[in-house]
């Protein structure tokens, strides 16, 4: 998991793309992101899953420490641990649309 800072940075990269090697995953990350902080409700709701889909692939994303959450009463909200996260959404969409287009 990510957080053995031991382990040298390209198993450390390895980790992090496991935990987003889902299209679902990266599809609640990029709801996440667009806000500061989200219910499941509605990350759920964007998605069109069941809940309980929508509650094992965040449970993956906090796993591997690229969201955290909060409880306010029966709502969870979910937000990024990092705003590099963000950052990594969009130069990830960038690079594939420049790879898409055939631009190298």
């Amino acid at each position: 998991m990510l957080s053995s800072k031991d382990l040298p940075i390209y198993q450390r990269k390895a980790d992090l793309f496991k935990g987003l090697a889902h299209p679902y995953r990266v599809r609640a990350l990029e709801i996440i992101a667009a806000h500061d902080e989200v219910p499941v409700s509605h990350i759920t709701k964007e998605m069109d899953l069941e809940a309980s889909h929508v509650s094992q692939h965040l449970k993956v994303l906090r796993k591997f420490g690229l969201v955290t959450s909060q409880r306010d009463g029966l709502v969870v909200n979910y937000r990024l641990a990092y705003p590099e996260v963000a950052d990594f959404l969009k130069v990830s969409r960038k690079l594939l649309t420049r790879m898409a287009d055939g631009h190298a």
